[in-house]
């Protein structure tokens, strides 16, 4: 969960009136004593002004840059600036702080940002590269909305298992460093080739990396599918696959992060919703690893059943000294949904911060009962990521572009004021538990099954 803050270092520049020239410059030995004594105070001044801003560092700073300064004057190869403080930067994102928190470069920043807005660039699959057993494998867990990889009809569950210029000479692997390897040697929008594999049947396929908007939601009934397409992402389309199991008064909702334009492409969605008059919705958050408090915000208004506030609180940030609370944009439960609308949600071990503040938000204001929450694997062991922390991303000053981004606060749910931070949502609570399963909709079904039973 990230909430954006922007935090400068100013310095304000003061203005020195220069005293004007005498029209004529006496040439005498008082006016040249003058300036000369002129230039020797403003020399000591100078010199003053560096020893003051040596003095005022912290003595560990100081022996720092004596270090630094040595090591550079003096060691046998050169050390550059740049290679002595990515060691000290590396330090500072590996041992000091924890691993949501560090600093980023002006490169890594500038691409944080891109990503926060939806912009990425690639194929649009998200993989894992090992099996139970630690074999290398590329399990396709995800692929991502508007993506080139949605484009050619890649399905979550399938394996990459070869790779090539042509369909005629395709190289055998399922190692991802070796897919990266190649993938990096193809130009943006050159056409390749891989074989994908689902248990026993195999298909051949053109691929091609390209930047692209990413989409975040898509929609589903038991005769319909919809997502979004187009330059900027925002045009709801009918694409994908019905969800037979469904009935004719539910819809089924994927929400992939809290990202770029979730808000929006999620408000479309629910007025698909309120149009073909549903009135039963299945939320999923699986592989949802949370985002943006704005975005929070603005999808939270639809789930606070209980509340009759214009704005209802939908979080709390414990900041230790200081608390602020996060209010939703709106009140809009009863604009969507009935007083006996069955809302389900579906989570993972990969579902956290703002998908489980959400979750928290729904709870508390009687919108999810927890017994409606499916989770997979093992019932014993089964849970949400448990990430109920906060970060804060600052700018590190006027003239510089890169950041640092810091845990800052606990999170917690606006009613009941739970913190699940290294706990999650777990059977414990109530939740169902289905089990895991590679092809997404064979999960999907078994947990609809088992909620709607």
């Amino acid at each position: 969960m990230t909430d954006n803050h922007s935090s400068n270092a100013y310095t304000e520049e003061e203005k020195v009136e220069k005293e004007k020239a005498p029209s004529t410059a006496p040439k005498s030995r008082g006016r040249a004593g003058h300036w000369i004594l002129t230039a020797v105070i403003a020399v000591c001044a100078f010199s003053g002004g560096i020893l003051a801003r040596h003095f005022s560092l912290d003595p560990q700073l100081r022996t720092l840059l004596s270090v630094k300064k040595r090591i550079q004057q003096s060691y046998y190869q050169e050390i550059t600036d740049e290679a002595f403080y990515r060691v000290l930067f590396d330090a500072v994102n590996g041992d000091l702080l924890d691993d949501y928190s560090g600093y980023m470069t002006a490169q890594e920043f500038a691409q944080t940002q891109a990503t926060a807005k939806g912009q990425q660039s690639g194929l649009g699959l998200i993989v894992t590269t090992l099996d139970g057993d630690g074999n290398p494998q590329m399990l396709i867990s995800r692929v991502c909305g508007n993506s080139p990889a949605e484009a050619a009809g890649v399905r979550e569950g399938e394996k990459i298992v070869a790779f090539g210029a042509s369909e005629t000479s395709l190289t055998e692997s399922e190692v991802f460093d070796e897919f990266a390897a190649f993938l990096a040697a193809q130009n943006a929008g050159e056409t390749f080739f891989v074989k994908l594999q689902s248990g026993t049947q195999s298909r051949v396929i053109p691929l091609h990396t390209a930047e692209y908007i990413e989409s975040y939601v898509s929609y589903r009934t038991h005769d319909k599918a919809y997502g979004f397409s187009g330059e900027n992402a925002d045009v709801l389309t009918e694409k994908g696959e019905p969800l037979s199991v469904l009935d004719h008064e539910t819809a089924y909702i994927r929400l992939r992060q809290f990202n770029g334009g979730a808000a929006s492409e999620f408000a479309k969605a629910m007025e698909l919703f309120k149009s073909q008059g549903k009135k039963n919705l299945v939320l999923d958050l699986r592989g949802n690893g949370g985002g943006y408090m704005d975005i929070l915000q603005q999808i939270a208004s639809y789930f606070c059943k209980n509340s009759n506030e214009k704005k209802p609180v939908i979080a709390i940030a414990d900041y230790g000294e200081s608390k602020q609370s996060f209010e939703a944009n709106g009140n809009y439960y009863y604009d969507y949904f009935k007083a006996d609308s069955k809302i389900c949600v579906l989570a993972d071990e990969n579902t956290a911060s703002a998908s489980e503040c959400l979750i928290g938000c729904m709870y508390d204001y009687g919108a999810l009962a927890l017994e409606n929450v499916c989770l997979f694997g093992n019932a014993e062991e089964a849970r949400t990521f448990g990430k109920g922390i906060m970060q804060s991303t600052y700018s590190l000053g006027l003239f510089s572009s890169d950041a640092l981004k810091l845990t800052t606060a606990t999170i917690h749910w606006p009613k009941s004021n739970r913190c699940i931070h290294g706990v999650g949502i777990t059977t414990a609570d109530g939740a169902k538990c289905a089990p895991k399963n590679a092809a997404q909709d064979k999960e999907i079904q078994a947990a609809i099954a088992l909620l709607f039973s």
